[in-house]
């Protein structure tokens, strides 16, 4: 770690095992990659490339889930599929513990490295 870098800390609590898992089984957000977000790859499937400038345009590389294509573009599963294989597009699983049963909560603070101290940029009334 340097000064003048800045990251993102994530903890996790459960009420069940402790620890968390990626759950393949439904994954609702994803994030296009940097590089593609300066420079359109070449899609060769129209509709895919259709979504590529949709996501671009109201998104770019920050992270969206799926439910908000919903409005700009409804019939997206086969699409993103396509662009998510493609390596345009990154697929982020939902983190769980284990135990289906327990509950599970995220926290994240994102901090600055200064000179003389480590300053939370995202401290707020809330936490």
């Amino acid at each position: 770690m340097e000064e003048g870098e800045q990251f993102a800390i994530e903890t996790f609590a459960t009420t069940g095992a402790g620890y968390v898992l990626e759950d393949n089984s439904d994954i609702s957000h994803y994030m296009m990659k940097y590089k593609f977000g300066q420079k359109k790859p070449k899609i060769t499937n129209a509709v895919a490339s259709k979504l590529y400038d949709v996501i671009l345009e109201n998104f770019g590389t920050l992270a969206f889930c799926r439910k908000w294509l919903e409005n700009y573009f409804p019939k997206h599963f086969g699409p993103l599929k396509m662009l998510v294989d493609a390596g345009i597009i990154c697929a982020y699983p939902p983190l769980t513990d284990p135990d289906p049963t327990c509950f599970t909560s995220q926290f994240e603070h994102t901090i600055l490295l200064r000179p003389t101290c480590k300053e939370v940029m995202t401290r707020g009334d809330d936490f």
